[in-house]
């Protein structure tokens, strides 16, 4: 069992490289504003949103990309210790659809702390239902996941075997397919988590 969300590009990036702003400080800790950017500019092509996202959602500029992540940035902005909590992305996302007027959309956590099981159950709804999924990661202990410590990013698919599950991970402009099983055992107990969402 194998899905996909189908996504876009900025140039010849998957979503947006956050090695591409300017902003020192956006490009050290923008990756909570880049995954609800990239949200953003997906919900407006998909599930027409369209006031999510004020430019064009066809063609995606690497200036209109960072003019819009100026506007996220009072939301989600860099801090010290990073958007290091399910319930700080929550409340910054929330204050911009209310500013935004828009009711629609609907934001909730799900705790790192769940079982791998129930986590594959939750990604396997949000992706069937076209909705791709910010995920919180803080420590881990497997090199393999260095990149993604203390780092927000995107799941935006996922593959089923007898074996094992895959998900999609997209962050700075590229995606990899990683194990679940892996990824969200991190051998911490302090954990992150992932953002569900629900248009009603």
């Amino acid at each position: 069992m194998k899905k996909e969300l189908g996504f876009f590009k900025v140039g010849n990036d998957y979503g947006f490289n956050q090695d591409r702003f300017s902003n020192i400080m956006m490009k050290m800790g923008g990756c909570a504003a880049v995954t609800a950017c990239d949200s953003f500019i997906y919900f407006k092509k998909h599930k027409y949103l369209e006031s999510l996202y004020p430019y064009d959602a066809d063609i995606i500029s690497k200036e209109d990309y960072i003019a819009f992540s100026n506007i996220i940035k009072p939301y989600l902005h860099p801090r010290i210790s990073g958007i290091d909590s399910l319930e700080i992305y929550i409340n910054g996302v929330n204050a911009y659809l209310s500013d935004m007027g828009e009711k629609r959309l609907a934001l909730s956590g799900f705790s790192g702390n769940e079982s791998t099981d129930s986590a594959r159950n939750f990604i396997v709804s949000q992706i069937n239902g076209g909705y791709p999924i910010p995920c919180l990661t803080l420590r881990h202990s497997n090199p393999a996941l260095k990149d993604f410590v203390w780092h927000w990013y995107l799941i935006t698919g996922y593959e089923i075997t007898d074996k094992t599950t895959m998900v999609k991970l997209v962050s700075y402009g590229e995606y990899i397919m990683f194990d679940l099983n892996t990824l969200w055992n991190t051998g911490y107990s302090h954990r992150g988590g992932l953002i569900k969402f629900k248009i009603d």
